[in-house]
């Protein structure tokens, strides 16, 4: 059932990571959450809507923007601001859920930003998932002059902001006061379809994941520390086990670049070439603990991500048009991990 007043809007989908799994086997035992990045960055707005489309019709779990108001790693480069792309996106697509890879904590005031949450949310029929870091790139806080203060205090209001927004989706009305962010007797309306799934990115590994284990249903391994995932869960888990909390009730996602082509020489050939385009950024340690290769090479180490614990990828497809690598994966990758 829809929530009044939103008679005649999309089905609102239940959220796989609101349910807590059991064991480790049955947590492998799920079905992968395969989510995809849009074109975003030097693109046009009809292709990031093409490309929308098209990951929602082949199938995808989600799609993802990053949240940066300059371009990464080059300041210059054009790029769309992220929420707004995706209440544009929320508004054309049917079954995808919509996430950000990652909204900081001093970009936007928290209640205007649970606001902006609500809305879309309402607008994608309870689609939105939140993802949220502490935010890295100084250039674009000191450009539009946005706090920027050190690693420990943008640590503190992520917590601040972790608690803030449930909050204001929850409550008649919200009070809080923090160090960094205060409400008062703060209105949040209307609420939106669905609490949205909080995901937290980071590699720290106590005070990130600690607040990833107070507040988070989905904790992201950022792809630069991909080829210490194994690693990095472990961290995860026993900041979950101080904290009281079940670990297999945190979804584990991997933020990656996968490199697909139909045979192996290929996709050889363009792993050398994604290499040189990421660098060290999303290109580190690629070919030894990244995604790539022919359809069955890509399975394979999927399969290893997925017996490491990692229940979600969220996939930046390697191609001008990332269309065409996407309908590849989902004719001869997706059907092997959703039984088809």
């Amino acid at each position: 059932m829809l929530p009044p007043g939103c008679a005649g809007r999309r089905r609102v989908p239940s959220s796989r990571y609101a349910v807590p799994i059991a064991t480790t086997e049955a947590f492998v035992s799920q079905p992968l959450h395969f989510g995809v990045t849009l074109p975003q960055i030097k693109r046009s707005w009809e292709e990031a809507r093409a490309a929308a489309l098209e990951f929602d019709r082949l199938g995808f779990d989600s799609v993802w923007v990053c949240d940066h108001v300059y371009g990464v790693p080059l300041p210059t480069l054009p790029i769309f601001e992220a929420w707004t792309e995706l209440a544009a996106v929320a508004a054309i697509t049917e079954r995808v859920e919509l996430g950000t890879l990652v909204t900081p904590p001093f970009f936007r005031n928290p209640g205007v930003l649970a606001k902006q949450i609500a809305t879309v949310d309402h607008v994608a029929g309870g689609r939105v998932i939140v993802g949220l870091g502490a935010g890295w790139f100084q250039p674009e806080f000191e450009g539009y002059g946005i706090p920027f203060p050190r690693l420990g205090e943008r640590m503190r209001a992520l917590e601040e902001l972790a608690e803030i927004l449930p909050r204001l989706w929850s409550e008649e009305r919200t009070t809080f006061e923090g160090r960094h962010f205060t409400l008062r007797d703060a209105l949040c309306e209307p609420k939106p379809p669905r609490r949205p799934p909080l995901l937290i990115g980071g590699g720290g590994e106590r005070v990130l994941m600690g607040i990833a284990a107070k507040h988070a249903d989905i904790w992201n391994n950022l792809a630069v520390f991909q080829p210490q995932l194994e690693q990095k869960i472990a961290a995860l888990h026993r900041r979950c086990e101080e904290l009281g909390r079940d670990p297999a009730s945190l979804a584990i996602s991997q933020q990656c670049v996968v490199v697909i082509e139909e045979d192996e020489a290929g996709a050889r050939r363009s792993l050398e070439k994604a290499q040189k385009v990421y660098g060290g950024h999303m290109g580190a340690g690629l070919e030894e603990h990244g995604i790539w290769g022919d359809p069955d090479g890509v399975i394979e180490r999927i399969e290893r991500h997925r017996a490491l614990g990692c229940t979600t990828l969220l996939i930046e497809f390697f191609g001008r048009d990332t269309r065409e690598p996407a309908r590849l994966f989902a004719e001869k990758v997706m059907p092997h991990f959703h039984g088809g």
